[in-house]
């Protein structure tokens, strides 16, 4: 093994690490995905992590000069094709060996400095943060799902948006308390949280089931070696949000819904099963 092979795996652990110290579920997931999947798909979990936590963690630096260094580095990263930054080196080579459009690129890093500044929405700005922050990633992972295939790519499009759509919907209503409270954000368009209700609750679900429900059809049609991760992770977070669901809407403000450990096993038992007997 050469020098710089070495300093791929050393990074390439970067990411994987990342990845499971952050969530455990999403690390669940990708280890059900065909190898060959898998560490392009902790690349990118890693870099969008990272980002994130720009944001929304580190309230005690300046966070505009670190997210303006971290944007350079990437385009610097992709332009020069490594980066001494570990998780930017990653993500550069999947980026790059997946011909990734850069235009998904430059909407994520616009949402994410959307939420420097911008600490409440309306319908059009709510729109275009959840397709940077979220859809856009999904249609990442797409393009390494889809190996090159642009065809598959552009039938399975509309799905991935709606998926990742779904995931950081969820996000936000589990998470409300620590936005709200924690960020002083509010992600949902035309929503009070000091007068929060149960219509409002009930507003935000029927919008993020038709999303779920327009994801599992393009999960259907995904390559076999991807499937069954990606409709475990699909299980992980639609359970969550029936459980987010049975809550009271003045709950969820007080607290955060979570599925504990021995129920993610029983949704992988589950999914799994399904799987074998065809069924998803």
């Amino acid at each position: 093994m050469s020098s710089f092979q070495l300093y791929n795996e050393v990074t390439a652990l970067s990411s994987q690490h990342t990845t499971l110290m952050y969530s455990s579920s999403f690390s669940s997931a990708i280890k059900l995905l065909h190898k060959d999947l898998r560490q392009p798909i902790y690349d990118i979990y890693g870099f969008v992590r990272f980002a994130d936590e720009i944001v929304d963690t580190f309230h005690d630096y300046d966070k505009k000069t670190l997210f303006d260094q971290f944007k350079k580095d990437t385009y610097i990263a992709l332009e020069q094709g490594i980066s001494l930054n570990p998780i930017l080196h990653r993500f550069q080579m999947t980026y790059r060996q997946y011909n990734i459009d850069p235009a998904l690129l430059d909407a994520f890093l616009y949402s994410m400095e959307m939420d420097l500044s911008q600490h409440a929405h309306d319908e059009g700005s709510y729109q275009k943060y959840i397709y940077g922050s979220a859809e856009v990633v999904g249609l990442m992972c797409l393009y390494i799902f889809c190996k090159g295939d642009l065809t598959k790519y552009e039938q399975l499009r509309p799905a991935a948006q709606s998926l990742g759509a779904a995931f950081q919907k969820v996000n936000f209503l589990r998470d409300i308390k620590a936005d709200f409270e924690g960020l002083d954000r509010v992600y949902f368009p035309n929503c009070d949280f000091n007068h929060f209700t149960e219509k409002d609750k009930l507003a935000i679900e029927e919008d993020i089931q038709k999303d779920f429900e327009n994801a599992l059809e393009g999960i259907k049609a995904l390559p076999l070696q991807c499937r069954f991760g990606v409709y475990v992770a699909y299980k992980y977070y639609y359970s969550l949000f029936k459980k987010i669901k049975k809550t009271e809407h003045h709950a969820i403000l007080k607290t955060r819904i979570r599925i504990p450990d021995y129920g993610k096993v029983v949704i992988l038992a589950k999914a799994k099963l399904r799987s074998q007997l065809n069924f998803l």
